[in-house]
């Protein structure tokens, strides 16, 4: 108890790293099933999946994956008939970070898709893996 006192600095320090580590696998927790660009990618090829931009407009038009369809997230439970039709389809829901998207999946899966799927890192780690983008 000692070293506790004398070292308080050095305990909180390590106490808010060991939270700073665990924060991502935390996060993870919601908004899933993840997946990465790379899975992305192979999602697209082999069946045919819808990839989901759920970003406002203006940020859409700057850049965006190649055939990304556009819905706004605080547009999507209203707008959820419109991609009815990919509902046994799989869905990668994507925006800047990936935070944003963890919300969208979960309106989905309220909405009756079967398939969703989050885009780790969103549209930056697409970017940062070299994958094709577009501008409106």
């Amino acid at each position: 108890m000692k070293f506790v006192i004398d070292n308080i600095l050095l305990v909180v320090t390590a106490l808010v790293s060991g939270g700073l580590l665990l924060w991502p696998m935390v996060r993870r927790g919601t908004g899933g099933p993840w997946v990465t660009a790379t899975q992305a990618v192979q999602l697209i090829n082999k069946e045919d999946a819808l990839v989901l931009d759920i970003r406002e407009a203006p940020e859409y038009s700057a850049a965006h994956i190649l055939n990304a369809r556009n819905i706004p997230l605080k547009d999507l439970a209203a707008r959820a008939k419109e991609i009815e039709k990919f509902k046994q389809k799989p869905v990668i829901v994507a925006c800047d970070s990936g935070s944003r998207s963890g919300a969208a999946v979960t309106v989905l899966k309220q909405q009756g898709f079967a398939n969703v799927h989050n885009l780790s890192g969103g549209l930056g780690a697409w970017q940062q893996a070299g994958l094709p983008t577009e501008k409106q």
